[in-house]
């Protein structure tokens, strides 16, 4: 080197040691941005399990959602795997084995829109709510029964029939009295018989002991009514012959009161499907009716 003062040697000498501590400083910088940048891209396994990038984060989400299918929540319970069959559908349900059969019910709600109060559910018998399906010994792929109906289903059913109802008591109404019918009116146009039995209007009496007697048949002869408690059966007399019909046999007993006359009633016996097997029966005295129909029908009253 050429001679120079001491004082322009110093200068060189510190230029230099500033020069080298410019050049030491940058390399470190350059490291850490080479690091970073494998990170952004998907590079660099350890960094990215160090989770310094938003893209490494979500790269990591999809591991951890699978841990968390195997529990509920990540609590570890165990889940079953059942067949909901309700009303021919099918639901394939996984559901938590320490959970109650309450809690399976709210589930079977919320699948099928049938409330809880409103569900019969079965497992090897009716499900109890307060054990759990791990206590019932409920395994995969077991069959949950479920019975029952919706608000909309009950409503969707009552409804037309409660208007089928109210349709044949307005046609009911609308009939004409059977005593006004011509084919009865040929047989109460003969009038009262002279030795039909006494009526008592507004009481109600139990069967007499003796048969019923005085009355008219659709034929306008004579007609008498026994009743054989003991044997079960209806005996119906005229002066031709007698007819033991079984108790069981008759189908219904329907009954009217005759205008102008109504301590007294016309009465039929059903004795086949369909009202062309009535056996009518006219001047019944008002206060046996009732005892008849219980009678007959099965209801017996004793007063």
């Amino acid at each position: 080197f050429p001679a120079c003062p001491a004082a322009d040697l110093y200068t060189i000498i510190m230029a230099a040691a500033a020069a080298a501590a410019a050049d030491g400083a940058e390399e470190p910088g350059m490291e850490a941005e080479a690091q970073e940048l494998p990170l952004g891209c998907g590079g660099g396994g350890g960094s990215m399990a160090a989770g310094r990038s938003p893209e490494g984060e979500e790269r990591q989400e999809p591991p951890q959602a699978s841990v968390s299918n195997g529990g509920d929540e990540d609590s570890g319970r165990e889940l079953v795997e059942l067949k909901v069959i309700w009303n021919k559908n099918k639901y394939d349900v996984k559901f938590c084995l320490d959970s109650t059969g309450a809690e399976l019910k709210q589930k079977i709600h919320s699948l099928t829109g049938l409330p809880p109060a409103m569900q019969k559910v079965m497992f090897k018998g009716l499900l109890p709510e307060e054990k759990t399906l791990r206590e019932i010994k409920v395994t995969n792929g077991a069959k949950i029964m479920v019975v029952g109906s919706t608000i909309n289903d009950v409503l969707a059913v009552n409804t037309p029939k409660e208007a089928a109802q109210q349709e044949v008591k307005a046609e009911e109404n609308k009939k004409e009295p059977l005593c006004r019918q011509k084919q009865h009116r040929k047989v109460l146009d003969k009038g009262k018989p002279d030795d039909v039995m006494p009526s008592v209007k507004g009481v109600q009496e139990r069967l007499p002991t003796v048969p019923l007697s005085g009355m008219y048949n659709k034929s306008g002869g004579k007609v008498r009514l026994t009743f054989k408690l003991e044997q079960d059966q209806l005996w119906i007399g005229t002066k031709e012959r007698t007819e033991k019909l079984p108790m069981g046999s008759i189908k219904n007993v329907v009954s009217e009161p005759i205008e102008g006359h109504e301590d007294y009633h016309m009465m039929a016996f059903q004795l086949g499907p369909t009202e062309a097997s009535y056996y009518w029966v006219y001047w019944v005295p008002t206060q046996y009716v009732d005892a008849i129909k219980d009678t007959v029908l099965g209801k017996w009253q004793y007063f």
